[in-house]
């Protein structure tokens, strides 16, 4: 089975590389973008029947920063 996991920076936490993202679409003509939030997509390939707690663990353990990121995990 696969399994992706998104990781994103929690709200309230500042975003250096989404906001140089946001500065390099201005300088190249496009407008209209008010905010810019940059993430990781992990996809992992899993035995089958993998409980999807199991994953979370994983997030939580090693592959998101609980302090400063949140995760969302899509099974495939």
């Amino acid at each position: 089975m696969k399994a992706r996991v998104h990781v994103m920076l929690k709200d309230g936490v500042l975003d250096p590389q989404g906001a140089a993202v946001k500065h390099a679409l201005g300088t190249l003509g496009f407008t209209g973008v008010d905010a810019v939030r940059q993430g990781k997509v992990i996809e992992l390939d899993l035995a089958d029947g993998t409980p999807e707690a199991v994953i979370g663990e994983m997030c939580e353990k090693l592959l998101a920063n609980m302090v400063i990121e949140s995760y969302r995990v899509e099974v495939l």
